[in-house]
C-alpha cells in the first residue's frame, strides 16, 4: 500500500493506493494521523485501492471520529467492490462517499 498526501491551506487529500487490510490498516492510519493537526477537511481518494477488509474499516472510523470534531471527511472513487463493503457492513450509513 502507499500514500500520497497533499496539502492545500486546511484540506488534505490522501490517495492510496493498494489494499487496505490487517497487515497495511495500521500503516494506512499512521500515514494519516499525525498529519491532521489544522486540517479541517481530509479527502480520501480510493481511486487504486480494491480492497478494505474489517481492519481497513476500523482505521477510516478512527479517522473519520478525529475529522468530526474537526472538519470533515469524505473518500473518492470509491470502486464498486468497495462500495458494497461499505453497504454490507453499514458503514455507507457513517461515511460520506461517491464512487
Amino acid at each position: 500500500m502507499n500514500l500520497k498526501r497533499k496539502t492545500d491551506k486546511s484540506t488534505m487529500t490522501v490517495a492510496v493506493n493498494g489494499r487496505i487490510d490487517t497487515a497495511t490498516a495500521p500503516e494506512f492510519e499512521q500515514g494519516v494521523k499525525p498529519y491532521l493537526d489544522g486540517v479541517t477537511e481530509l479527502v480520501l481518494d480510493f481511486a487504486e485501492v480494491n480492497y478494505v477488509s474489517s481492519a481497513g474499516l476500523r482505521a477510516l472510523l478512527s479517522l473519520h471520529k478525529i475529522m468530526m470534531k474537526q472538519g470533515s471527511m469524505k473518500l473518492v472513487n470509491v470502486n464498486e467492490e468497495v462500495c458494497d463493503v461499505f453497504e454490507v457492513t453499514g458503514f455507507d450509513e457513517i461515511l460520506t462517499y461517491n464512487e
